[in-house]
C-alpha cells in the first residue's frame, strides 16, 4: 500500500503530500490569491530542488487551494518595494524556479482549479502538462496595469502558438478553460469535481512507465526543440543509440515480447 504524508512548511503557505511515487505540492495562500511572493518561490525552488535527487519520486503535481490557482506575483511586494533592482531580483528568482521545473527528471502536471494570470499563467506554461477545470481561466494582464508580462511571454512562446500567445499578451483579457485547450496551454479540461481525479489518473499513468525513459525524454524534448530539425535529428538519433542499452529499455522489449508487465530498474 502506498504511504501517503503531509508536510507543511513553517509558514503553511505550499503543502507538499507523498503517496508513493507522486508528490503534490499545493499552494497554500487562498487570500492572496496564491501569489508568489519571494517566500513562496523560495519554498518552491527548495522542494524542486530536493525532488530532482529523488529517484523514488516519478511524478510531481502542481495545485491550489481556493478559487484562484495563482494570480502571479505578489503586487504588494513590488508596491512596498517599487525599485528596479527588487524588480530584477524577483525576476531573477521565479526565472531560476520556472526553469528548474524544466531541467527536472519528473514530468510536473499543473491541476488548474481556477484563474491563473500573469506569472501565474507562466506557471501553467511551464509545467510539461496541464489539466483544468472548466472553472479556470488564463490571463497575462500586464497591459491592463501599464505593464508588459515580459517573463510569462517566454513561457507562453514556447508553449501556444505565437499568435495565441500574442493575443493573450495584447490583450490582456480572461480565456476560459476551452479556449486554452483549444490554444496548446492545456491538455484536458473536466468537470470542476473531476479534476483531482484526471490529474491524478494522468499521474499514475505516467508514474507507471520507465522512470528512466521518462526522464531522458523529458530533457530530451526541452533540448531538441532549441535546435534547428538537422541538429535535432542528429541528437534525437545518439539518444536512440544510447537509450537502446539501456537496462530498462532490454526490459521493456523482454516484457512485451513475453506478454507480462515490466519490472523497471529506473536505468
Amino acid at each position: 500500500m502506498n504511504k501517503t504524508s503531509e508536510l507543511r512548511t513553517e509558514s503553511d503557505q505550499v503543502i507538499t503530500e507523498r503517496s508513493g511515487d507522486i508528490l503534490t505540492i499545493t499552494l497554500n495562500r487562498p487570500d492572496s490569491g496564491n501569489s508568489l511572493s519571494t517566500g513562496v518561490i523560495a519554498e518552491l525552488q527548495r522542494i524542486f530542488d530536493q525532488s530532482a535527487d529523488d529517484k523514488s519520486l516519478h511524478v510531481i503535481v502542481l495545485a491550489a487551494r481556493g478559487r484562484i490557482f495563482c494570480a502571479g506575483h505578489d503586487l504588494r511586494e513590488l508596491r512596498d518595494d517599487n525599485s528596479a533592482a527588487f524588480a530584477k531580483r524577483l525576476a531573477t528568482v521565479c526565472n531560476r524556479m520556472m526553469q528548474t521545473i524544466l531541467r527536472l527528471p519528473q514530468p510536473v502536471i499543473a491541476s488548474v482549479q481556477g484563474v491563473a494570470t500573469a506569472a501565474g499563467c507562466q506557471l501553467v506554461a511551464t509545467c510539461d502538462l496541464a489539466v483544468a477545470s472548466t472553472e479556470a481561466r488564463f490571463a497575462t494582464p500586464g497591459v491592463n496595469i501599464g505593464t508588459w508580462c515580459s517573463t510569462p511571454m517566454v513561457a507562453l512562446s514556447r508553449a501556444v502558438h505565437r499568435k495565441h500567445a500574442m493575443q493573450l499578451l495584447l490583450t490582456g483579457r480572461l480565456h476560459d478553460a476551452e479556449a486554452a485547450l483549444r490554444m496548446g496551454l492545456v491538455n484536458e479540461v473536466v468537470a470542476p469535481d473531476a479534476l483531482a481525479s484526471a490529474t491524478a489518473r494522468l499521474a499514475s499513468e505516467i508514474a507507471a512507465k520507465s522512470p528512466y525513459a521518462i526522464a531522458l525524454g523529458k530533457s530530451a524534448f526541452y533540448r531538441q526543440i532549441e535546435l534547428g530539425i538537422s541538429d535535432a535529428y542528429e541528437y534525437a538519433s545518439e539518444l536512440a543509440s544510447r537509450n537502446s542499452t539501456a537496462s530498462d529499455a532490454r526490459e521493456g522489449v523482454s516484457a512485451f515480447l513475453e506478454k507480462r508487465a515490466p519490472k523497471w530498474h529506473g536505468r
